[in-house]
């Protein structure tokens, strides 16, 4: 039986490579692009900070900002790691998507103030992975796809 859902430290344990690469290409650049969906169920995409703390990948946001009110109404969201300058896009293109689900719990939100010294107030969401993605071009000849789920190995595809 396949899991539906999966925090970053149960897919660190299951693909700690791919997790490595995803991670490292997050920590390249301090902003990226959430996608949410509106009330109308069109997309909207916005930038925010990602923080990968104690095996949990956390989104961060202003009071009432409209992301944080479309997770809370939708918690379905897509994560774009910023490809960067130009068109190298060193360390390929990553993706995570999933629910975001919001913290409330004062000891859990201290835990992350402390680390990370966010404005306040501010809205604190842990993610449940749906899904992580990351492609990048190999030898000049192939594009290569690696799609992870949890409870279930890495996909590779090859494309010339």
């Amino acid at each position: 039986m396949t899991r539906t859902t999966s925090n970053w430290a149960a897919f660190v344990a299951a693909e700690p490579e791919l997790a490595k690469a995803v991670e490292e290409r997050f920590a390249a650049f301090t902003h990226h692009v959430v996608a949410t969906l509106r009330k109308d169920g069109s997309p909207r995409t916005s930038g925010l900070e990602v923080r990968f703390l104690g095996g949990e990948v956390w989104l961060g946001m202003m009071p009432d900002s409209v992301k944080a009110l479309d997770l809370r109404r939708d918690a379905r969201f897509a994560l774009q790691a910023n490809p960067g300058p130009g068109t190298g896009m060193g360390g390929g293109d990553v993706r995570i998507a999933g629910r975001a689900v919001e913290v409330h719990d004062p000891a859990v939100r201290a835990g992350y103030t402390e680390e990370v010294e966010p404005p306040e107030p501010f809205h604190l969401f842990r993610t449940e992975l749906t899904e992580v993605v990351r492609t990048y071009v190999e030898d000049d000849t192939y594009l290569v796809v690696e799609i992870w789920k949890p409870g279930v190995p890495v996909r590779t595809v090859r494309r010339t």
